[in-house]
């Protein structure tokens, strides 16, 4: 019934799912352009409404209540935000122990334009042994979807310059087009 609704939705807003959810029990999405609080309801709407369950890691001070119960529903992970490095290691903890988790991250970090994406994906996945998903939001065609799978290397540098280089060949338009930047 909650995968009708969303369905329903997703729908009624204009946007179009193309993507049916990452086969493999765990993986990294990527959600690219962000450059808005909406590009959430967006994804959360698409993924649920495909038939899948994604986590995103959302800053602990939004957890409290009413709003952190409905935050975990929904599959939110608290973290600090203050300590990457912590950050990195609870969230590899958590994949690992979880039969199934489909884990979808932000690479530009915040909202606004940054030219230097973060590469935190990049070591969960790594860490884990899971896929990454190249998952995108485009508010010019309305279309959402978990995208193709990227092949990791040993080179965080190396993907990253071809990730952006890929989503940049995509030609996306972020809710607030000046936040997003691929280069």
């Amino acid at each position: 019934m909650w995968r009708k609704f969303c369905r329903f939705l997703l729908k009624t807003m204009g946007w179009t799912a193309v993507d049916p959810p990452v086969p493999e029990d765990k993986c990294v999405i990527l959600g690219v352009p962000h450059t808005s609080g909406m590009d959430f309801v967006v994804s959360y709407l698409y993924y649920t409404s495909v038939g899948g369950k994604a986590y995103v890691m959302i800053a602990k001070e939004f957890f409290w209540w009413p709003l952190g119960p409905i935050l975990r529903k929904l599959g939110a992970i608290p973290v600090d935000r203050k300590n990457p490095t912590s950050l990195l290691v609870s969230v590899i903890h958590e994949m690992n122990k979880a039969k199934t988790l489909h884990l979808a991250i932000a690479p530009e970090g915040t909202r606004k334009a940054v030219k230097r994406w973060k590469t935190g994906f990049h070591t969960i996945a790594r860490e884990v042994g899971c896929p990454v998903y190249l998952g995108y939001f485009d508010w010019g065609t309305k279309r959402v979807g978990r995208g193709e799978k990227f092949e990791l290397t040993d080179d965080p540098k190396a993907d990253m310059k071809r990730i952006q280089e890929i989503y940049e060949e995509m030609h996306m338009v972020g809710k607030h087009p000046e936040g997003y930047v691929t280069h």
